[in-house]
């Protein structure tokens, strides 16, 4: 495993830089590219590529985001597909580019296909069409007829993180999480909570006091938990619906003198670079990023030799992560 110590030298920074910007330390005072570089370098040691002499494709790829940089160093999710997108594109070596940044309001040209990663409104989906090319979504799935796709099982990895604290013995299990958008602007809710609402009422152990909705980053995680602490039930476990909520947790559980995992287990979803540096290392659900971004580039690739009109939709598994964040509640 990478230490703190190698993504420092990778990325050109101090391992105290490292340690505080993997923390979401709001004190630290460097630029955007800083942390972006650090994240980026903590992907980029959790894959083993083997080096391989292919000749150069003549493709040409644009790769289409629907999060921007600020909205990648917040939740470093959508980050680790866009590594694993661009090594695989690499390895490859498919020229490729970042639509949202190289366009400046003019459309790439020649362009054989596009990869559209993350979640869209409609007028996203229009201009992405409007290219004209085999288009492959990654983490969103708007027209299985038309489109291929590359998708998680959100209700397995959901059933997995809280069977995990079932089986610890947690009956009063908190949910803390935001509200998801669809491609024309809709809001809905986000379908871990649903999981999870549905399942602790098959077990009989649903309060909806302890489910507290917000947005997806450590300041959402740290107010949550501070509310839902403050509340007359409390969890002694809680799911998150993503690593960097559980961040804010940690500070949270920290300032009001709570133990992880004593007092309180927390379980995360993603399993980001960052997870394992966490105090104590965060039990997560992993979601195998470099997977998806491998598969989005063989089905585009696929699309593009064969012609083929059918599309697939593609749906990858989960994993548990066990670390040490979790365990049974104190009697």
């Amino acid at each position: 495993m990478a230490t703190i110590k190698d993504i420092a030298n990778l990325a050109n920074v101090s391992i105290t830089t490292v340690s505080r910007v993997l923390n979401y330390d709001e004190t630290l005072n460097v630029s955007p590219e800083t942390r972006r570089r650090v994240f980026e370098s903590a992907e980029d040691l959790s894959y083993v590529v083997a080096p391989k002499k292919k000749k150069k494709s003549k493709w040409r790829v644009g790769i289409y985001d629907s999060f921007s940089m600020e909205e990648e160093l917040v939740d470093t999710y959508y980050l680790s597909i866009r590594v694993a997108l661009e090594k695989k594109l690499i390895e490859k070596q498919i020229e490729f580019y970042r639509i949202d940044e190289e366009q400046n309001g003019n459309k790439p040209k020649n362009l054989d296909g596009i990869l559209a990663l993350g979640t869209f409104k409609k007028k996203d989906i229009e201009k992405i069409l409007d290219f004209g090319k085999p288009c492959i979504f990654v983490d969103s799935n708007p027209d299985p007829q038309y489109y291929d796709s590359v998708i998680i099982d959100f209700n397995s990895a959901t059933r997995k993180a809280l069977d995990h604290l079932i089986e610890l013995g947690h009956e009063f299990i908190g949910f803390i999480g935001g509200v998801e958008t669809d491609m024309y602007g809709n809001r809905f809710k986000d379908l871990r909570q649903d999981v999870f609402e549905k399942y602790l009422k098959e077990k009989n152990i649903f309060n909806e006091e302890l489910v507290k909705i917000g947005g997806y980053d450590p300041k959402d995680g740290y107010t949550n938990l501070r509310e839902m602490l403050a509340g007359k039930v409390k969890p002694t476990a809680v799911f998150v619906a993503n690593d960097t909520i559980a961040v804010g947790c940690y500070k949270a559980a920290f300032e009001l003198g709570v133990k992880i995992p004593e007092d309180l287990s927390i379980v995360g979803f993603n399993d980001v670079a960052t997870a394992k540096y966490m105090m104590p290392p965060l039990t997560t659900v992993k979601l195998y990023t470099e997977v998806m971004g491998e598969t989005a580039v063989d089905l585009l690739i696929d699309r593009l030799t064969t012609k083929r009109e059918v599309s697939k939709k593609i749906i990858i598994d989960t994993k548990l992560v066990i670390r040490e964040s979790s365990a049974k509640p104190q009697k």
